[in-house]
């Protein structure tokens, strides 16, 4: 496996940082997730919960290994510290300060391991103005001017409706670190990275910025509901049974009018340009929904679609997902099975590399599980130091 051998601290929680290390464990890296005595990772408690057990938890901590430790004990700086000596990355999406606090921020801790690399996921960032806020995904989605372009066209702005802040944020960070990774094969150095969840978000807006100025100001950028404000087709489109999105852009516009069996709209002066259908979409729309309206199911408007190379596909709930060939085929979701919740059906690696086919995710450990392996395999210790530890309060574990 890609990452077999990497060996990485991870002190993060919830969704954003774990997105980063479960990407890791999925290539083969060994994940050692530092919890937090007594509860844990605070995602643990987070719903559903079946039989003591969270499977927001499950879901995102696949395959790493749990240490749980008591951060306020005397002895924990010691034993993080030796940990540090002997690990390749450290992943941590504390909040601002804790871990300057600790003195196991970067400058610090490469003290310990000149090689180390060390990723910050945070909210609003490490440096900065507001470096000094807390935030979550919804936060990161209203600051970062997503939520303002999400939502009906006259309607207020809608958060989008997945962790697209804590998630994007988390691949960011986990591409941050491969490129680190190699940085340090060349130079041998280690290396750090802050990520920031609103500057992960910011990078999305791929028109809304440089239109506005290439327009002088007439563009603004703002809630467009179902349809692009300046693509036509581009949107979501109400079909026989449900909805269809379609992207046309002028490369497709030939095939669109041969789906439509409307050859006369492909030189039509109101329709015959990117710009033109924009402005025009008013008209448009309607024909296009007409048309999709008068077959018996979507699909047999999707073969035509298809058939005709015009981009598009229905919009299908997370669940639809489950039963359609796609995700079958591709292996886009897979089947787990936790030791407590059973079987459960879930997003799988999303990545496809050739020169690693095995991607199974493991099983996320119960809080603790791995204290006596960790320390054992990694500093030496043995059953007796590991029960000491557990005895004085620095070490923790529970069936959950």
């Amino acid at each position: 496996m890609i990452l077999e051998g990497i060996r990485v601290l991870d002190f993060t929680q919830y969704l954003a940082g774990p997105t980063v290390t479960r990407l890791m464990a999925e290539m083969g890296a060994d994940i050692i997730k530092i919890e937090r005595a007594p509860a844990g990772d605070p995602a643990r408690l987070l719903p559903a919960i079946k039989n003591g057990r969270s499977g927001y938890f499950v879901q995102q901590n696949l395959g790493k290994r749990s240490l749980c430790i008591d951060l306020n004990h005397t002895g924990t700086d010691e034993l993080i510290r030796k940990l540090v000596s002997k690990v390749d990355i450290v992943v941590e999406n504390f909040g601002p300060g804790v871990m300057q606090r600790r003195k196991w921020d970067f400058e610090s801790l490469i003290k310990i391991n000149p090689k180390l690399i060390m990723a910050s996921v945070s909210a609003f960032g490490r440096t900065g103005p507001l470096a000094h806020k807390t935030g979550f995904d919804w936060i990161a989605q209203a600051f970062a001017g997503i939520m303002h372009m999400t939502g009906p066209k006259d309607g207020p702005p809608h958060p989008v409706g997945v962790g697209v802040a804590d998630i994007s944020t988390g691949v960011h960070a986990f591409a941050s670190i491969g490129y680190a990774l190699f940085n340090r094969e060349r130079t041998g150095a280690g290396q750090y990275m802050d990520i920031s969840m609103i500057d992960s978000l910011f990078h999305l807006h791929e028109v809304n910025l440089q239109v506005h100025q290439l327009t002088d100001g007439e563009f603004i950028p703002k809630r467009m509901g179902a349809h692009h404000a300046l693509l036509c087709p581009c949107g979501v489109f109400k079909a026989a049974e449900g909805y269809i999105s379609i992207l046309v852009v002028q490369g497709q516009w030939k095939g669109m009018c041969a789906a439509l069996d409307r050859l006369d709209l492909e030189h039509d002066p109101r329709f015959d340009s990117l710009g033109s259908r924009a402005t025009n979409q008013d008209e448009l729309i309607p024909i296009i929904e007409t048309w999709l309206q008068g077959f018996e199911t979507d699909q047999a408007a999707l073969d035509i679609l298809e058939a005709n190379r015009v981009p598009s596909g229905p919009v299908l709930s997370p669940l639809d997902a489950l039963e359609h060939e796609y995700f079958e085929g591709r292996g886009t979701i897979r089947e787990i099975h936790d030791p407590i919740l059973g079987a459960m059906k879930l997003p799988s690696f999303p990545l496809r590399f050739s020169g690693q086919s095995n991607y199974s995710g493991g099983i996320a450990p119960l809080l603790g599980e791995h204290n006596e392996a960790v320390l054992s395999e990694i500093l030496g210790f043995d059953s007796a130091d590991v029960q000491k530890l557990t005895s004085t309060g620095l070490l923790m574990s529970d069936e959950r």
